[in-house]
């Protein structure tokens, strides 16, 4: 089976990703529509540049959500809002573009190992995503929940779980998830954890103490794909596997790990 890969998209670096892409059949992820600045000022000609530039692309096309300082499920209803909002914004211009999922970031804080906070969070988060399913059902675009700081993926699990619902899903971010889990947790219990849901992949490396965005032949690296990426096909939904690497060579170069049959 070939691979649903993509390459992650930013301001500037957005015309040799998809020069890539097409060249390569791949899909892309945009990360411009994260930011604050852009969705609060002329967000609406970036979205027309993009809609042109992207016409002809070969592959799947996605957008990663706002995840500087959002939180779902605060205890605070005006952060809730605001965070609701910018969620919102951004599904539908998902939808508007033709982009299939879009990826959040689940925003647990992970240096909080208590019960109390775990439960409360859970509970929190259940009445936050519930109705943004439900509004991004409506949009016909898939939510993608990301781990970022989360040192457990039943966090994110149980929540889709007691959710069922059919436009919230998970996307698993290969370094974070070395990065923050517990020592007794490998990446194959995220991978059996989160499976019913996984729809995307995050994947770069680093040097197992930063959240760094390198290659995969990174010579630094404490991630071997070659043993992981086995793994990750075994997942039933065939997920998207995003390159989100900090340079466009480096995408390129990862690219002979892939079954792209060309």
């Amino acid at each position: 089976m070939r691979d649903s890969v993509s390459l992650s998209a930013g301001i500037g670096n957005f015309n040799e990703c998809v020069a890539l892409a097409c060249e390569r059949g791949l899909g892309i992820e945009l990360m411009a529509f994260s930011a604050p600045a852009i969705l609060d000022g002329d967000w609406r000609k970036l979205d027309k540049e993009y809609k042109l530039a992207l016409q002809d692309l070969p592959g799947r096309l996605s957008l990663h959500g706002p995840f500087m300082d959002v939180v779902s499920g605060s205890p605070d209803e005006r952060i809730n809002m605001v965070t609701y909002g910018r969620y919102e914004h951004v599904i539908r211009i998902a939808s508007g573009l033709g982009a299939d999922q879009v990826v959040f970031h689940a925003n647990y804080i992970g240096l909080l190992h208590n019960a109390a906070y775990r439960q409360g969070w859970h509970q929190r988060n259940v009445d936050f995503w519930g109705p943004l399913g439900d509004y991004a059902q409506a949009y016909d675009v898939l939510v993608a929940i990301e781990n970022m700081w989360e040192f457990d993926p039943a966090i994110i699990g149980n929540l889709l779980a007691e959710l069922e619902h059919p436009y919230l899903k998970a996307c698993i971010d290969i370094g974070h998830a070395h990065l923050f889990s517990d020592a007794d947790l490998h990446f194959g219990d995220w991978l059996e954890t989160l499976a019913p849901w996984v729809i995307e992949l995050h994947m770069n490396n680093n040097n197992g103490v930063i959240d760094e965005h390198h290659g995969f032949d990174w010579a630094g690296g404490a991630l071997d794909y070659e043993a992981l990426l086995p793994m990750m096909r075994s997942l039933p939904l065939n997920p998207l596997m995003v390159l989100e690497m900090d340079r466009v060579s480096d995408m390129r170069e990862s690219l002979r790990y892939f079954q792209l049959g060309d």
